[in-house]
């Protein structure tokens, strides 16, 4: 047995010290941060087109909402370029600090700031630069999050370890919806429009110290330390990425189009559809997505792992494929009007996106040499955001209104993203943790 296959088996026997307390802080970091993320995300489809963007035409005011949705996703790039570059070059604690801070404090000023009817034209304008801060502070905070809990925890069950920033989303999701459907419940819609909603983006400030105390504490990752104690820091991390891992960068970006697509579809328009189409309540959608983000806690670490053991680009892939299949038969499944398919539905849905996303982390990190990691996990994790999650509630509402409010339409947009995806899982490579070990090892020598 080599000494490189020693050091991974010794990696895999005992984890280095902090990796549950890595693991711990990536997922309440990212919960929090996708606290914030989700508020919006409901409050664009709900909330926004009426006190924000009153065109006088309902279809008008979501578009321009669901805009200011996308450009969140537009920012993310921005924050991958900026935030990649430093995670490589200083570390990954301080740039996860300098990220859960960005994203808090415009979260809070969405909440204070004034509507159409108090400042006119202003109060989207401000919404959109704010929801800007938002987009880059999430595209510098994932790539960081992942490399926290996966560099301190066995590389040879990177799935697993990488899974607690994916858990993030679905949490905060869960958080975002609770806190909407009590104060959906408790106030009438009036009270919920002129101030009610505003509630959720304000106390973002408690999440956000909660959130700080924790990262504070914690120690850079070993895998850092060891690039550190061998010199092997990138002068220029972008440049090198893509210069020299163009295909790990593609394959990697195509990972993210189908589960992005897939959450936006069920999180974002899915409040349009059943609300419009089908006469259901907002409290209707609410409680199916709160009960299938409960769900993916539990799902998003059991798929990580379950990749740890099968072949993890065979499992995405097939869940893609089962996702195209899936779709017409969800939007068949809620013809009826039925709460309780809907539910059904949306949980099935979920836990699709659950086995993508839960291995996801670790699928894309796994392109990239560790010296490159966070400058190219951001990179693909931030550009794909772009066309896959980001125009998604534009393209089901433009695609909506061009099939006269049916859905087969947006089950082929499904169908390709899950190609797309499949094509990704094809060009990737495989794990190879003794990449990690040797590096280790090399700096303990």
């Amino acid at each position: 047995m080599t000494s490189t296959n020693k050091a991974a088996k010794a990696v895999t026997r005992k984890p280095p010290a902090g990796a549950l307390k890595a693991y711990v802080a990536s997922l309440t970091g990212t919960s929090l941060e996708y606290y914030d993320f989700a508020i919006y995300s409901v409050a664009s489809a709900a909330i926004f087109p009426k006190i924000f963007f009153p065109a006088g035409d309902d279809f008008v005011a979501l578009i321009l909402s669901f805009s200011t949705y996308a450009v969140g996703y537009f920012a993310r790039p921005i924050g991958g370029v900026i935030f990649g570059r430093l995670g490589d070059r200083i570390g990954r604690k301080y740039v996860l600090v300098f990220t859960l801070v960005l994203i808090g404090v415009a979260t809070v000023l969405i909440g204070a700031l004034p509507d159409y009817s108090a400042i006119g034209a202003a109060a989207p304008a401000i919404l959109v630069l704010l929801r800007l801060a938002q987009g880059i502070g999430v595209g510098g905070e994932w790539g960081g999050a992942v490399l926290l809990s996966s560099e301190f925890g066995d590389p040879n069950k990177r799935g697993f370890w990488s899974s607690a920033a994916q858990i993030g989303p679905p949490a905060g999701n869960l958080m975002a919806n609770g806190v909407l459907a009590v104060l959906a419940a408790s106030l009438s819609e009036d009270a919920l429009l002129s101030w009610g909603w505003r509630i959720a983006f304000l106390s973002s400030a408690l999440l956000v110290i909660f959130g700080l105390i924790i990262r504070l504490k914690l120690e850079e990752t070993p895998v850092f330390k060891a690039i550190q104690a061998q010199g092997e820091r990138p002068n220029a991390p972008l440049k090198e990425v893509f210069t020299t891992q163009p295909k790990a960068l593609v394959a990697a970006a195509l990972s993210r189009v189908c589960p992005d697509i897939l959450y936006g579809l069920f999180t974002v328009f899915l409040y349009v559809y059943a609300t419009k189409e089908l006469g259901m309540t907002t409290g209707n959608v609410l409680a199916a997505i709160l009960i299938g983000s409960a769900f993916q806690l539990f799902l998003i670490p059991l798929a990580g792992a379950l990749t740890d053991r099968i072949n993890r680009r065979l499992v995405y892939g097939v869940t893609a494929a089962a996702t195209a299949v899936f779709i017409p038969i969800f939007f068949l499944m809620i013809q009826g009007k039925s709460t309780v398919m809907l539910t059904i539905g949306v949980v099935i849905g979920l836990a699709l996106h659950a086995f993508m996303y839960g291995p996801q982390a670790a699928f894309i990190t796994e392109q990239f040499p560790a010296r490159l990691r966070y400058a190219g996990s951001s990179l693909a994790y931030t550009l794909a955001g772009v066309i896959g999650g980001g125009f998604a509630p534009i393209i089901f509402t433009a695609l909506y209104g061009a099939a006269n409010h049916g859905w087969y339409l947006i089950a082929g947009y499904l169908l390709l993203a899950a190609i797309v995806t499949i094509v990704g899982m094809l060009m990737g490579r495989d794990p190879k943790p003794e990449e990690e070990a040797h590096l280790l090892e090399g700096s303990r020598a």
